[in-house]
């Protein structure tokens, strides 16, 4: 049995990585200027825009080794809590079409939680 969970919590790290880190190459390829207009928007340190490629592509690169994936998935889920608190804020409680407006950003932040309290399961590089 432990093995199947230990596949599941696999499937979910790859999973989050997979899809967290394209959102991270391409603000690789084309700048966080974005980022920085948001935090500047809000009177915060427009540097801190820079955090978002420890959160973006560093992170997810260590949740698909397994190399410390438990501080891993914390820099992703507090990565989401800023993304959700400072660009998505004025959809938090906005449905349509069927669906929740922030439901990917919620999908993240739950499975990088989950990771965070779980930890990465046996097929890991490091704890």
């Amino acid at each position: 049995m432990k093995t199947n969970t230990d596949l599941g919590l696999l499937i979910l790290r790859l999973t989050l990585a997979v899809i967290m880190l394209p959102h991270g190459l391409d603000k690789v390829l084309g700048g966080v200027g974005y980022i920085e207009s948001v935090l500047a928007q809000h009177n915060l340190p427009t540097v801190l825009a820079y955090g978002v490629y420890i959160g973006e592509v560093v992170a997810p690169m260590m949740l698909m080794v397994g190399y410390y994936s438990r501080i891993a998935a914390l820099l992703i889920a507090g990565n989401m809590v800023v993304a959700i608190a400072l660009v998505h804020a004025s959809q938090i409680l906005s449905f349509g079409g069927g669906f929740w407006q922030i439901e990917l950003q919620a999908l993240m932040l739950a499975a990088a939680v989950t990771l965070a309290l779980t930890g990465p399961g046996r097929h890991t590089w490091r704890h």
